[in-house]
C-alpha cells in the first residue's frame, strides 16, 4: 500500500493538472479573434471559397472586416463556386462585382459558377486589366453576342474555361465565330476547356465546326472538350496546328474512332496523339471529372425509331428513369439555411429581391 503522503502527493497532482486544464480551456473560449495578426487572418481566408469571406467572414469583426476589404491580394485569384439553389436566392453577379472590385485592379484569375453574365463581364474588362485566367461554369446569362464583345478586352489571357454556358457550347452555328475571335483576340492562351453536360449526336450539324478554330490557337499546352462534336478530321486539325499541346482531354467525343482505322491517316493519327504526354480518349473513364456527366445521347438507326437512345442505360431521350444523372445541381447550397440572415448583413447589390 502506498503510503499516505504518496497518496496525498498523487491526489496534487491530479488536482494541479485538472486545474492547469481547466485554465487552458478559458484561455482558449477568451481568445479575441479580433487581435489575430493579419498574417494570420489572410491565411484563414486564403482557404476560402470567396462567397465564404462575403457571406461569412467578412462578418465576424471590424479587423476580419477591414483585412477582407483592405487587402488586394485577398481578391487576385476570385474562387466562387456553388449550387444552383443559391444563385436564386443571392444576387451573384453583384457579388461578382464586389469581389473584382475588392482587387483594386489586381485581379488575375477569376473562376465563377453561377456568377456570370453580359454585365459582369463588361465590368470585369474595366477593373481587371492585367486577368490571365477566366473559367466561366453553368454561366447561362453570358450570350453570345456579349462574350464575342468582351473576349476582345482581355488580350492578356492564358486560361480559359467555358464549362456549361448554353450560349457557347450548345449552339454549333455560333460558336465557329465566338473562337475565331478568341483565337485572334488572345494570342497567348495556353489552356482552354470547352466543356458540355451530355454527348448529343446531330447528324446535321457540322462535327468540326469547334476544331477548326481551336486549330487557330497555335500556344495552347492543354485541350478540354468534354462531349464535343469534333471528329478523327477535327481532332487531326488541332494536332497539326497545335505542336506544344502537353495536355489532350477528349472523353465523351463519340465522334472520334481511330480503333477501326487502319490506314495511312488513322495511323497518323494515333501516332501523333502519342507524343502527348497526357490524352484522354472518348471512352476513358469519368471518375475523375469535376462536373456531372450525363447520359450520351445517340441518333437511332432506323428514321421510325425513338429519335435518340441512351446505350448505357437503356431507355429512350425523354423518358423518365429511376437514376438521373441531370440533376448535379439541384442538392440544396450549404448557404441557403442562413440567408435570411445573411439577407440582413449583406449590401443591397448582392441580394436578389424575389
Amino acid at each position: 500500500m502506498p503510503s499516505p503522503s504518496r497518496r496525498r502527493g498523487a491526489r496534487h497532482r491530479r488536482s494541479r493538472k485538472k486545474a492547469a486544464a481547466t485554465v487552458a480551456a478559458e484561455q482558449e473560449r477568451s481568445v479575441n479573434w479580433a487581435e489575430m495578426p493579419l498574417d494570420s487572418i489572410l491565411a484563414v481566408f486564403h482557404k476560402l471559397d470567396h462567397i465564404d469571406i462575403l457571406m461569412g467572414a467578412d462578418q465576424v469583426c471590424h479587423s476580419w472586416r477591414r483585412a477582407a476589404r483592405d487587402e488586394p491580394v485577398l481578391w487576385r485569384r476570385i474562387v466562387m463556386r456553388g449550387k444552383a439553389g443559391l444563385s436564386s436566392r443571392i444576387n451573384r453577379q453583384g457579388m461578382a462585382c464586389a469581389a473584382v472590385h475588392r482587387s483594386a485592379g489586381q485581379c488575375e484569375a477569376f473562376c465563377g459558377e453561377y456568377a456570370g453574365d453580359d454585365g459582369f463581364l463588361l465590368y470585369l474588362s474595366e477593373q481587371a486589366p492585367c486577368l490571365k485566367s477566366l473559367r466561366l461554369i453553368s454561366c447561362s446569362g453570358v450570350s453570345f453576342d456579349g462574350f464575342a464583345e468582351m473576349i476582345r478586352r482581355f488580350p492578356l489571357l492564358e486560361e480559359l474555361e467555358l464549362s456549361q454556358c448554353p450560349a457557347l457550347t450548345e449552339w454549333g452555328h455560333l460558336q465557329n465565330e465566338v473562337f475565331e475571335i478568341l483565337g485572334q483576340a488572345c494570342p497567348r492562351l495556353k489552356h482552354f476547356l470547352l466543356n458540355k453536360q451530355y454527348f448529343e449526336e446531330q447528324r446535321w450539324v457540322e462535327k468540326d465546326i469547334d476544331a477548326r478554330s481551336i486549330a487557330t490557337m497555335h500556344k495552347l499546352r492543354s485541350l478540354q472538350v468534354f462531349a464535343n462534336d469534333l471528329s478523327n478530321e477535327g481532332l487531326a486539325a488541332i494536332l497539326e496546328n497545335c505542336p506544344y499541346l502537353e495536355s489532350l482531354d477528349i472523353r465523351h467525343c463519340f465522334n472520334v474512332d481511330m480503333d477501326g482505322i487502319d490506314d495511312e491517316k488513322g495511323k497518323l493519327l494515333r501516332d501523333k496523339c502519342a507524343r502527348i504526354k497526357t490524352v484522354r480518349f472518348p471512352r476513358d473513364s469519368t471518375d475523375d471529372y469535376e462536373f456531372e456527366v450525363g447520359s450520351p445521347r445517340f441518333a437511332c438507326k432506323e428514321i421510325d425509331d425513338c429519335g435518340y437512345y441512351s446505350p448505357d442505360y437503356g431507355y429512350p431521350w425523354g423518358l423518365e428513369s429511376e437514376e438521373s444523372d441531370d440533376d448535379g445541381y439541384s442538392s440544396p447550397s450549404r448557404y441557403e439555411a442562413d440567408l435570411d440572415k445573411y439577407d440582413k448583413v449583406l449590401p443591397r447589390s448582392m441580394r436578389t429581391f424575389l
